[in-house]
């Protein structure tokens, strides 16, 4: 059985918010919501904390041990999936797959931006079980370092082990050497950049510190699947 969980920290606005719910509704899959505040979006649960990177890992884990599906799909409050995003079945229970088939558009922007190997938290699917193992060991050496080195935004320690499981192996100051792979839906996921999201926009090449890989700049009007000029 597949699942979604959802986390929020609930400074998203419309209609955002609302189009994002909608995709996801649509895939008929049982959603597990943690917010920071009540929401009305599948079975919620509220963790009380702070906007912040101790928040953020506490909601996905809460919604990982709140759930019962055998793999779960990670959603966020400003991503847009299409239908078949969904359709994915992990092949293994031992590693972490990603949809490698997103577009970073900024609000508004008359385009979308792609680059290669834009791995990102919010198209993951795994096994349940397994993505629970990472995140209380995430909670357990982020205690023993000490939670203060973890209180600002994007803490360097963080950072230095990789937001994304399995995507950064330890010799290269990764968390672990759990391993990854990728998948490819027909549309792309649609990252949506704005003001309030929780990591740095980057959606301009002059904002990275080495190229990427295979830029690419897409004109809005012809992406796959998406009408964004109506549907935001």
């Amino acid at each position: 059985m597949k699942g979604i969980i959802y986390y929020t920290d609930n400074k998203i606005g419309e209609p955002i918010c609302s189009k994002v719910r909608e995709c996801i509704s649509a895939s008929g899959l049982p959603i597990v919501s943690v917010s920071l505040e009540p929401i009305d979006f599948g079975h919620n649960v509220v963790y009380e904390g702070k906007r912040g990177y101790i928040s953020y890992i506490n909601q996905i884990l809460t919604a990982l041990e709140t759930s019962t599906a055998d793999y779960v799909f990670f959603c966020e409050h400003d991503v847009l999936y299409p239908l078949g995003h969904f359709d994915f079945t992990p092949p293994r229970d031992d590693i972490y797959y990603y949809n490698e088939h997103v577009l970073k558009w900024e609000y508004g922007a008359d385009y979308a931006i792609s680059y290669k190997r834009m791995i990102s938290l919010s198209c993951l699917c795994v096994n349940r079980e397994f993505a629970l193992e990472q995140y209380r060991a995430r909670i357990r050496r982020m205690e023993k370092k000490g939670l203060d080195r973890f209180k600002s935004r994007d803490p360097q320690l963080a950072r230095r082990w990789g937001y994304e499981p399995g995507a950064k192996r330890t010799k290269r100051g990764g968390f672990s050497d759990d391993t990854f792979d990728t998948w490819h839906s027909e549309h792309p996921v649609i990252d949506i950049r704005h003001k309030g999201t929780f990591s740095p926009l980057k959606v301009k090449l002059g904002s990275f510190k080495h190229a990427p890989v295979d830029w690419k700049e897409i004109p809005i009007e012809d992406i796959m699947g998406w009408h964004l000029q109506e549907l935001l």
